[in-house]
């Protein structure tokens, strides 16, 4: 597993294992499923897709809501055809609930049926995340103070789930229903300088804008679909949306999206440093001030692939 926050470079560093090491790289980013979103979700390039095989990238209509339950189901899948090949799988992303649903399983939450999914859906267009948030929180306290209350994705989950099985979400997660997967991980987690990683992010959004974001935004608008799909809630969409709405201007729409994922950041921190996926003697943690270069690639090359092949 190559894991930690947005923008520190995991997908270089996949890439570069993987062909050293003769691996699948597997996503394991909540949002790089979605086939309409190459750009926003900085999905690995066709030609990086090219030098060693790339699975569960772009694999999801925007129309469809992907899970963890989901992806586990699938990834446990692409991780047994890497085996059979005599390939090693190599799992990247930063979506942290995702990678310990593998490491330490998941609780297997009922199917809450369409008609609380179209509630949940209606509610947070009606009246807004923050008031089903609130509803919420009257019948469901315990999950609801786990939740922010902009969260319209998890928030509207968290209802659909209450609602459908009369549980809620933290009642049925304490029963861990699907075990961690049968096998050894070895976790390479990627730390670097939230300093860096801002300046970082603000490059990388100058960049999507000029390789044709707002364009990709354009046609995903197209699609009229929900907004509290999850593909309409990726870093950069709601911000482009507003801005080809003429509700902000360019600069703004920039700025506004950089700040976002800037606080996106600060929480895929915050859970990396409270959620072990792994027994320490299993995880390498790289601090770094910079993301990943290919100064850092050829000093520690070496010495990931000998951690990854140390059975000890």
């Amino acid at each position: 597993m190559i894991a930690g926050p947005t923008c520190s470079g995991k997908s270089a560093l996949a890439l570069a294992v993987a062909r050293a090491a003769g691996g699948v790289v597997i996503n394991a980013d909540s949002m790089q499923v979605y086939r309409e979103l190459r750009i926003l979700t900085a999905r690995p390039s066709l030609q990086e897709e090219a030098c060693v095989p790339h699975r569960l990238y772009g694999v999801l209509p925007a129309s469809e809501a992907g899970s963890v339950a989901w992806w586990r189901l699938r990834a446990l899948e692409e991780m047994e055809r890497a085996w059979s090949a005599g390939a090693v799988p190599v799992l990247c992303g930063g979506t942290g609930m995702y990678l310990r649903a593998l490491t330490a399983g998941l609780a297997e939450i009922p199917d809450p049926g369409e008609e609380a999914r179209a509630e949940a859906r209606r509610l947070a267009e009606e009246i807004g995340s923050a008031a089903l948030h609130a509803r919420l929180a009257a019948a469901d306290p315990e999950t609801a103070a786990t939740l922010r209350p902009s969260d319209t994705q998890r928030v509207s989950r968290a209802w659909e789930v209450w609602r459908g099985t009369g549980r809620g979400l933290c009642a049925w997660r304490r029963e861990a229903a699907l075990p961690a997967a049968a096998c050894r991980f070895r976790v390479i987690r990627l730390s670097p300088e939230r300093v860096a990683l801002r300046e970082a992010i603000a490059v990388r959004f100058e960049a999507m804008m000029a390789q044709g974001a707002a364009d990709e935004v354009r046609s995903l608008l197209a699609l009229g679909l929900s907004p509290a799909l999850p593909a309409m809630r990726a870093h950069g969409v709601p911000e482009i949306a507003a801005m080809l709405r003429g509700e902000l201007t360019e600069a703004e729409a920039r700025l506004r999206a950089v700040t976002a994922t800037g606080q996106y950041i600060r929480r895929q921190a915050t859970w990396f440093a409270h959620q072990r996926l792994v027994p320490e003697g299993d995880e390498i943690i790289f601090e770094m001030e910079n993301r990943i270069s290919e100064q850092f690639m050829e000093r520690y090359m070496q010495k990931i692939l000998s951690f990854i092949e140390n059975d000890g």
